[in-house]
C-alpha cells in the first residue's frame, strides 16, 4: 500500500529563478530538498573543492596528526586497519596511500568477515603486536571497540581512531551516556563534542580529511592527494551516505575525477563491467561498480578489492577485476535464493503480522544479510533483521524504514547481543543461537510503529503536464545530479492519463513500453521497469490512470525522442 503526497514546500521560485538563471521548476525542486537560503543554493549549484571545511575543526584531528607526523619521522611501523565493505577498503586505501607518500613505513589489514566479524579484535591487534606494528589507524570501524582497544593499549600500541559511525550509549534514565573508547585520539564527526559542520561523511572521507591534515601540518601540498577524493566519492556512493553538502562536492567532483582517472584497477573493472565512462554517474557507482567492490569482502577477502585499487599494471588490473565481477555475479545468484526462502518464511508463518520482521536463515552466506534484508524491506516496508548461523552463534544485518531508528532500538535490548552497531537505517549484530526467538519477541514488543509508519510514502516533487517536459527542462535537471540518498532523481506525477498500445520488450521481457496522453490529446513515449506484468494487468482494466515519473530522452539510431520513465502507478 503506497500513499501518495505532493511536496507543497514555499518559497519565492520567480526571484530564485532569476538570480541564479535557472527555471522555477528547478527552484522548487532545490527547496523541495531543503535548500534554503541564497548561500546554501550557492553551495548545492556551484560547490567546488575549496568550500569544503578544513578537516582540522573534527575534535582530536589536531592530536592525531600530531601523534603521526612524528611516527612518519621516527620510521614507526603503522598499520592501517580496514573495515570489509566499499567504504571501509576506500578508506584503507586512502590512508595508505597518504602516508606512504609522507614516506611512512605503513601496511595493512583488513578482517576477514566470517573469521574476524566486523572492527577491531583481539585477533587483529595480537597479529599487529606479532609483527612489531607500533601504531594502529582504524577506518570505518574502531568507534564501538572500547574493550579491544584498551587491550592493545596495555600491551604499549598506539591507537588512533578515524570513524563515522554512531557512538555507542548507555541509557541512563532518558539520559545518553556516550561510549569513547579510550584511544590515543578519536576522530569522528558524531561525537558530541565535535563541532565540524557536517555531520555525514563516510569513513573514506574522514580519512581523506586526516591525510590533507596531516600534508598540510608536514608543509607538503595538500592537492598532490586530491585524486584520491574519486575513492571517497566510490565510497560515499556505495556505503549509501546523504549525497547533500559536502558529500554532494565530493561524489560530484569525485565521478569527473574517475571519468580520467589514473588508477589501473578502477580502470579495468570499468571495462569489464562495460560502465559507460563518458556518461558515469551515481548509479554505475551503487549497482555496478560498488557491488563488484564489496564482493571480495563478502565471498571471499576484501584484501582483493584493495589489491584492485593498488594494482600498478594493466594485467594484474584486468585480472582482479575479472575475480571481482565473477564473485558478484555468484553472489547475486545467492540473494536471490536467499530472498525466495525468506519470502516463503514470513508468508507461511505469522511472522508476517510483525511490525518488525526478523528472518533466520542458517544457511544462508553470513556475507549477503544485508542485501536480502534491504530486499525485503522494499518488498513489505517493515524493518528487517535477516540472520544467518555463523561459527561462533548468529550474524544478522538490518535495514530499516524512515519512521524506525534502528540503532537505538537495538539499544534498548543490548543485553540479547554479544555485539551490535550500526545507524538509523542499518545495523549489524551477532547473538547467542538460543537468543533468536527472544530477540524477535522483544524487538516487535518494543517497536512503536502505526499503521501509517507502515506505509510506503511517495513524495512527489509536482504535478508536471506533459507539455512542460521539453529537452531543455531534461538538460537543466542535471544540473541537480549527484541523485541518491538525501538528494533523490525529483519525481514528477500527472493524473487523468490514457494508456495506448502497452507491450512488453526486451530481451529479458521486463520492459513495459507504451505511450500516454492526456484530456488535451497530448501525447508521450512511456516506459516502465518494475514488475511489468502487474503494471499491463492494472493498465488492462481500462480507465484513465495517475503516474508518477521521471522524464529524459531516449536516443535510438541517431533519433532523440522525450520519454518519461514510469515509477509508480495507479488509477
Amino acid at each position: 500500500m503506497e500513499k501518495w503526497f505532493v511536496t507543497m514546500k514555499k518559497a519565492d521560485f520567480q526571484s530564485i529563478s532569476e538570480k541564479y538563471h535557472i527555471s522555477p521548476i528547478l527552484a522548487r525542486l532545490i527547496r523541495n530538498r531543503e535548500v534554503i537560503g541564497e548561500e546554501a543554493i550557492d553551495f548545492y549549484l556551484n560547490g567546488t573543492i575549496a568550500d569544503l571545511y578544513d578537516g582540522m575543526l573534527m575534535k582530536d584531528m589536531d592530536k592525531a596528526v600530531e601523534i603521526l607526523s612524528e611516527k612518519i619521522r621516527e620510521r614507526a611501523a603503522i598499520r592501517i586497519i580496514g573495515d570489509y565493505d566499499i567504504d571501509g577498503v576506500n578508506a584503507t586505501y586512502i590512508l595508505q596511500e597518504g602516508l606512504a607518500g609522507l614516506g611512512a613505513d605503513v601496511d595493512t589489514d583488513i578482517p576477514d568477515r566470517i573469521r574476524d566479524g566486523y572492527g577491531l579484535n583481539r585477533n587483529l591487534i595480537d597479529r599487529a603486536l606479532e609483527d612489531g606494528i607500533d601504531t594502529i589507524i582504524t577506518c570505518d570501524n574502531g568507534i564501538a571497540a572500547g574493550e579491544e582497544i584498551l587491550y592493545g593499549k596495555e600491551r604499549g600500541l598506539t591507537v588512533i581512531v578515524t570513524d563515522h559511525h554512531e557512538i555507542p550509549f548507555l541509557d541512563a534514565g532518558g539520559e545518553k551516556e556516550y561510549l569513547l573508547p579510550q584511544a590515543d585520539a578519536v576522530v569522528d564527526p558524531h561525537r558530541p563534542d565535535c563541532e565540524y559542520p557536517f555531520k555525514g561523511l563516510c569513513g573514506a572521507a574522514v580519512a581523506y580529511k586526516l591525510v590533507e591534515a596531516l600534508y598540510e601540518v608536514m608543509q607538503r601540498d595538500a592537492e598532490d592527494v586530491d585524486y584520491l577524493m574519486e575513492n571517497v566519492a566510490i565510497a560515499t556512493v556505495g556505503d549509501v551516505m546523504d549525497l547533500c553538502g559536502e558529500n554532494r562536492i565530493f561524489v560530484k567532483q569525485g565521478l569527473e575525477m574517475l571519468k580520467r582517472t589514473r588508477n589501473e584497477g578502477l580502470k579495468a573493472l570499468m571495462e569489464c563491467t562495460n560502465v559507460p565512462v563518458d556518461r558515469l554517474n551515481a548509479y554505475h557507482i551503487g549497482f555496478v561498480i560498488g557491488p563488484c567492490i564489496n564482493a571480495g569482502g563478502r565471498l571471499d577477502t576484501a584484501k582483493r578489492a584493495l589489491e584492485l585499487l593498488c594494482a600498478k599494471n594493466r594485467r594484474d588490473a584486468v585480472m582482479l577485476a575479472e575475480d571481482l565481477k565473477a564473485l558478484n555475479d555468484s553472489r547475486k545468484e545467492m540473494t536471490e535464493k536467499g530472498v525466495e526462502q525468506a519470502v516463503e518464511q514470513i508468508e507461511s508463518t505469522s511472522m508476517q503480522e510483525d511490525p518488525v520482521l526478523v528472518v533466520y536463515l542458517p544457511d544462508c552466506h553470513e556475507s549477503i544479510a544485508g542485501i536480502i534484508a534491504g530486499r525485503l524491506r522494499e518488498r513489505y516496508y517493515r524493518p528487517v533483521f535477516v540472520l544467518t548461523r555463523a561459527e561462533d552463534g548468529v550474524k544478522g544485518s538490518g535495514r530499516s524504514i524512515e519512521s524506525y531508528n534502528m540503532f537505538e532500538e537495538m539499544c534498548k535490548c543490548r543485553a540479547l547481543f554479544t555485539k551490535f552497531g550500526g545507524h538509523k537505517l542499518a545495523a549489524g549484530l551477532s547473538l547467542p543461537e538460543e537468543n533468536v526467538p527472544r530477540f524477535r519477541q522483544v524487538i516487535n514488543e518494543l517497536a512503536e510503529l502505526s499503521e501509517e509508519d507502515l506505509m510506503e510514502k511517495v513524495s512527489i516533487d509536482m504535478q508536471l503536464p506533459l507539455p512542460y517536459i521539453t529537452e531543455n527542462l531534461v538538460e537543466e535537471l542535471e544540473l541537480l545530479e549527484p541523485f541518491g540518498k538525501g538528494n533523490t532523481k525529483p519525481l514528477f506525477a500527472e493524473k487523468n492519463l490514457r494508456v495506448i498500445r502497452p507491450r512488453i520488450i526486451g530481451k529479458n521481457r521486463n520492459v513495459l513500453k507504451f505511450q500516454v496522453e492526456d484530456r488535451n490529446k497530448n501525447r508521450m513515449e512511456a516506459v516502465y521497469f518494475g514488475d511489468v506484468n502487474t503494471c499491463l494487468e492494472e493498465i488492462e482494466k481500462g480507465g484513465e490512470m495517475s503516474f508518477t515519473y521521471y522524464p529524459s530522452v531516449n536516443e535510438y539510431m541517431g533519433r532523440r525522442t522525450l520519454q518519461i520513465t514510469v515509477v509508480n502507478y495507479r488509477r
